[in-house]
């Protein structure tokens, strides 16, 4: 029977490090500069939300725009063609296999709570979203991940949250985040302090 306990201690991870199977694309933000990239994307939806014209409900526009949740986002990914199949262009057919159905859906990048407890909640999701070519960024925060990103898409809390490729200002928001353009960065938050007209 202890042999047994010693085993259970040995599966507790420390919930403050990412996992350590973490795909090389993924990137930690916390801090200032999570506060930053929140801000950036907050405006971002702002933006976005005001060029459709409020034309739809705000919980369906967040719906079209975001997947949201583990569950969510699982789905979405694991109907998105491995990496494998990536190459083939979009004007050969595909042969479909029994219900298989062909993706619609395509995500940009996901963004992970890294304090999510426990941790078997997103254990899965960088390595399924590895073989999508999906990169990951870890939001890491003392207030708490989740909530901030629940923050973001006007929930209490989202553990994981699918940016869907949709080629809208977001997409290229994170496009510049995840090439590293910082000094366009730093220009954004310059002209964000400034009242749009």
């Amino acid at each position: 029977m202890q042999g047994g306990k010693r085993a259970s201690r040995k599966l507790v991870h420390d919930v403050s490090k990412p996992p350590s199977s973490v795909p090389q694309e993924s990137e930690c933000y916390e801090g200032e500069s999570l506060v930053r990239l929140l801000k950036f994307i907050q405006r971002e939806i702002v933006s976005a939300r005001s060029l459709h014209g409020d034309s739809l409900p705000e919980k369906l526009w967040f719906k079209q725009q975001f997947s949201i949740g583990v569950n969510e986002v699982t789905r979405v990914l694991e109907r998105m063609a491995p990496r494998a199949n990536m190459g083939i262009s979009p004007q050969q057919p595909h042969i479909l296999c029994g219900n298989s159905k062909v993706p619609s859906v395509q995500l940009q990048v996901i963004l992970l709570a890294a304090d999510c407890n426990p941790r078997w909640l997103i254990k899965h999701l960088p390595g399924l979203a590895l073989s999508r070519n999906v990169p990951v960024i870890f939001v890491k925060d003392k207030k708490g991940g989740s909530l901030r990103l629940g923050e973001l898409v006007k929930l209490k809390t989202a553990i994981a949250v699918g940016i869907k490729a949709k080629g809208n200002i977001i997409n290229q928001l994170m496009d510049k985040i995840l090439h590293g353009d910082e000094i366009d960065l730093l220009k954004l938050s310059e002209t964000s302090e400034a009242p749009r007209q």
